[in-house]
């Protein structure tokens, strides 16, 4: 039985989760433009019709794939960082990989795509301003828990953190895309003003 065979006969709801994960890895590895659905279906290890029948186009597929990569860094802050996100768990030693929100910059990653074809696009404006927003609003709320935790100084703009936080993934996903932008050391040292300043009453 091939590889092929197996993928069709998954429940439809399997199916789809595999196709978005594949998507996930070609987009992420890659770019929107040069990025197509055959090389997505070849990763999912089925044929591109397959793809169509549960993603009208590769834009809305790239939206599936936008919801997924979301879906999975908020059930890490959730599950390691609790109520209050930060940019980093803890400051990358000198060589080290950074950790944290943005130890994986997946997801910044599909922003820039975004930005990047959004310019006539006002379909893909439109759905990734309302996630952007949505992303903000979740670590707005989560500074604001920490406030009333007082893990976060009461004085602190909860909102305007929110927009520092997202900052922080896109210079995470500059400096992995450019290479040499941002040393470890270099990194490290957003690191710790950040936790400090989100921890420390001035």
């Amino acid at each position: 039985m091939t590889s092929q065979t197996s993928q069709a006969r998954l429940p439809a709801a399997e199916r789809r989760a595999a196709i978005v994960a594949a998507a996930l890895k070609v987009f992420g590895a890659g770019s929107y433009a040069r990025s197509t659905t055959a090389e997505i279906a070849r990763v999912a290890g089925v044929s591109e019709p397959i793809i169509y029948r549960h993603f009208p186009s590769k834009k809305e597929l790239w939206f599936a794939s936008l919801d997924e990569a979301w879906r999975q860094l908020r059930a890490r802050i959730e599950h390691k960082h609790g109520i209050t996100p930060v940019m980093d768990d803890e400051a990358a030693g000198a060589g080290a990989k950074p950790r944290g929100p943005w130890s994986d910059p997946l997801l910044p990653h599909l922003w820039v795509q975004g930005v990047t074809e959004a310019g006539d696009d006002e379909e893909m404006q439109a759905y990734l301003r309302a996630h952007v927003r949505e992303v903000h609003d979740f670590v707005a709320a989560g500074m604001r828990a920490g406030q009333a935790a007082g893990t976060v100084p009461t004085d602190r703009d909860a909102d305007a953190e929110a927009w520092i936080f997202l900052a922080g993934g896109l210079l995470r996903s500059f400096a992995d895309r450019l290479g040499g932008l941002l040393g470890a050391g270099e990194f490290a040292a957003i690191v710790r003003e950040r936790r400090r300043w989100l921890s420390e009453k001035h």
